[in-house]
């Protein structure tokens, strides 16, 4: 896609710090890191988001997600990472190709997770369930 930044990452139009990269795969420094490490995981060619991803791209963003992990933990001597991937703009994707975000974590570094909210009843949890159900193809 022209515009999208990313790709032209990956064309070298625009410079990044490059983390680890093979044919397929990118990672790089997110230039707004949440902690200092803060990790994007890329596929090189362009898909919107995780629905659009080839199934055969899945083995090689794992093994790339698992060597940057352990990169953030032997490397930086993190006590942990969080792995994220936003879908869609209501998610908060703003770069509308695909990447993870790999997030070092130190205990004691005051970040949190979302908060967490409750159902109503089991019959709501059941609605919602089919719902879901409803929606897979």
């Amino acid at each position: 896609m022209k515009d999208c930044i990313f790709c032209k990452i990956v064309q070298s139009k625009i410079p990044c710090t490059k983390v680890y990269e093979t044919e397929k795969i990118l990672a790089f420094l997110d230039i707004s890191p949440v902690v200092k490490g803060h990790t994007l995981i890329i596929p090189k060619e362009h898909v919107v988001n995780i629905l659009d991803m080839p199934g055969g791209l899945a083995p090689e963003l794992q093994e790339a997600i698992q060597k940057v992990g352990r990169g953030l933990i032997e490397g930086l001597k993190a006590d942990g990472f969080n792995l994220g991937m936003n879908n869609f703009e209501a998610a908060g994707q703003l770069v509308m190709h695909a990447h993870y975000h790999l997030i070092p974590r130190f205990a004691g570094d005051g970040l949190k997770l979302w908060p967490q909210n409750s159902y109503e009843s089991n019959d709501e949890m059941q609605n919602v369930v089919k719902n879901i159900q409803s929606g897979i193809l």
